[in-house]
């Protein structure tokens, strides 16, 4: 029997693994003059560089050839294609139609899901500039002022980062809110300013029947309902799902129910009706530049040789600094405050995606996965964990994502950004202290920094609803490259799913006293006693 070609790439790249033993990364850069350009990337303006990385040139033609052997170009192509790459769900991943352009052609099961798409865009866009326009009236005849989004995960994460990225005073009639968690605080105190009558509320779940979600839904028609007495609150609902059966009963007309169709998954909705928040924060215009920078990156992706496209590259660099470098962590840091939900946008893309110990087949991986995913802005980061990063005993790869020119404010601030940006680069590669004099007895150890720590720039010409969605595209793809190399699923999230099936009995035992199963562990049961005995010392 045969070894499948894979075998013998992983195997190569094994033993290229070895000969990384003793050479720093400052040495890498001393024995070849062109590094930088080796392994620098540009693309439509940005620059990647991954030179501060322990990899050489000939390591990212070692994963090219391993990447072939596993068939990922094959993989690629079946994504873009609509086929079920979510093998566990038998369901395309196709979020990547959401983007496209208006002459696509993409059928799924025979039929054609772009006249689809390209009317839900149409309906988004008209609900979002009634609504900016103050034309969107409530129950009771008042114009809408204030829009809440209730969704959790995707349905939460990908919005309102995009908001918060790109948002400002445009001349909106509307604001736009977030409400995510079940904790009634979360809610309450997003409504506390707010008025009834001028509020409307977004309320995204593909299945209907996520139960934070719907929880907080039915608490918003209640507040609704006691401000407005008499009047039909429906008129206050839009739903985004893909349960339209579900949702029906909760919306005053049809027109304010908007699909979200199966094959796209909660952490790539936002390119969907999910979407509808940003148009009506930012206007349907920068909707449309975030899909189109989106879709920019999808071509690339999609025609760029493995050698010079950067989801393949940074998405091999990932998985080589996990799987054959044992690193255990990776951290993101925005040279943007903007950007300052991004870390947290991250997690949930690829820790829910990647987050896997089996493979497509059912079976033990045969390496890790997914590593922790964290980070936060700089340059607030630099007064936070930079000091574990510099001088903690563990390395952890650190990705910067830098935009380079101001959109608002002065030049001279953002130049002070960027180069706060680079200089950490710069200090986790050459550190300090490592001169033989510096260790010589007596030197003072405790300001030494041992540099030798790898990380990837990633410069960005500015940060616009056009450069964000490439940025979001980005990461969407190389998390899928990571996945394929890992051979995993990366479109299903049956994890999620688990503590959510347990809390249904731990509910009805707090609320109630209502008996735990016997199989409930005795750690479980003291705590749900606790929290009784408490409810009852505070009722």
């Amino acid at each position: 029997m045969t070894d499948h070609p894979s075998a013998t790439t992983l195997a190569a790249l094994a033993a290229h693994r070895r000969e990384f033993a003793g050479h720093t990364l400052s040495s890498l850069f001393d024995a070849d003059a062109t590094r930088f350009d080796a392994l620098s990337f540009a693309f439509d303006g940005w620059c990647v560089d991954i030179s501060k990385e322990r990899l050489t040139a000939r390591t990212l033609a070692l994963l090219a050839a391993h990447a072939e052997a596993l068939g990922l170009p094959a993989w690629r192509e079946a994504l873009f294609a609509g086929e079920r790459v979510n093998m566990s769900e038998q369901r395309p991943a196709l979020h990547t139609a959401l983007r496209a352009t208006a002459e696509a052609s993409i059928v799924v099961d025979g039929a054609d899901v772009m006249p689809g798409v390209r009317a839900a865009r149409s309906r988004v866009a008209a609900l979002a500039r009634a609504i900016r326009a103050g034309e969107r009236i409530g129950a009771t005849g008042t114009p809408i002022r204030d829009v809440v989004n209730l969704g959790i995960g995707g349905s939460d994460l990908g919005p309102r980062l995009v908001c918060d990225a790109l948002g400002g005073p445009d001349g909106s009639a509307a604001r736009v809110h977030f409400v995510s968690n079940v904790d009634p605080a979360h809610l309450a105190r997003t409504l506390a300013p707010l008025a009834p009558a001028s509020t409307l509320f977004i309320v995204t779940s593909k299945s209907f029947n996520t139960q934070e979600t719907l929880a907080n839904a039915a608490t918003a028609a209640a507040w609704l309902a006691a401000a407005l007495p008499g009047a039909d609150v429906r008129r206050h609902f839009v739903a985004v799902t893909g349960n339209a059966d579900a949702a029906r009963p909760h919306v005053a007309d049809a027109d304010d129910l908007l699909p979200l169709p199966a094959w796209v998954g909660g952490r790539y909705s936002l390119w969907s009706a999910a979407g509808l928040p940003i148009a009506i924060a930012l206007g349907p215009p920068a909707f449309d530049a975030l899909l189109a920078g989106a879709a920019s990156m999808d071509t690339h992706f999609r025609t760029a040789p493995l050698a010079a496209n950067l989801p393949f590259v940074l998405g091999a660099l990932g998985w080589w600094n996990t799987r054959h470098l044992g690193h255990v962590e990776r951290v993101v840091v925005p040279y943007a405050q903007p950007l300052a939900l991004l870390p947290q946008y991250l997690q949930q893309l690829v820790l829910e995606s990647n987050g896997k110990q089996v493979d497509r087949t059912g079976l033990p991986v045969s390496g890790p996965t997914a590593p922790a995913w964290w980070g936060a802005a700089g340059t607030d980061a630099q007064h936070a964990f930079f000091q574990w990063l510099h001088q903690g005993t563990r390395e952890a790869p650190v990705e910067f994502i830098v935009p380079v020119t101001a959109t608002v404010g002065p030049a001279s601030a953002q130049t002070l950004l960027v180069a706060n940006a680079l200089a950490q680069a710069q200090a986790l590669l050459e550190g300090r202290g490592n001169r033989p004099e510096d260790r010589a007895e007596g030197a003072d150890r405790s300001r030494a920094c041992p540099g030798n720590r790898a990380s990837t720039t990633l410069l960005l010409p500015r940060l616009d609803a056009g450069t964000l969605g490439q940025l979001l595209a980005l990461y969407e793809h190389r998390t899928f490259v990571e996945a394929m190399l890992c051979g995993i699923n990366p479109f299903d999230q049956f994890g999620v799913e688990l503590g959510k099936a347990l809390a249904g009995p731990v509910v009805a035992a707090l609320a109630d006293g209502t008996p735990l199963p016997e199989a409930t562990d005795a750690s479980t049961r003291g705590l749900v006693a606790a929290a009784r005995a408490m409810r009852g010392a505070t009722a």
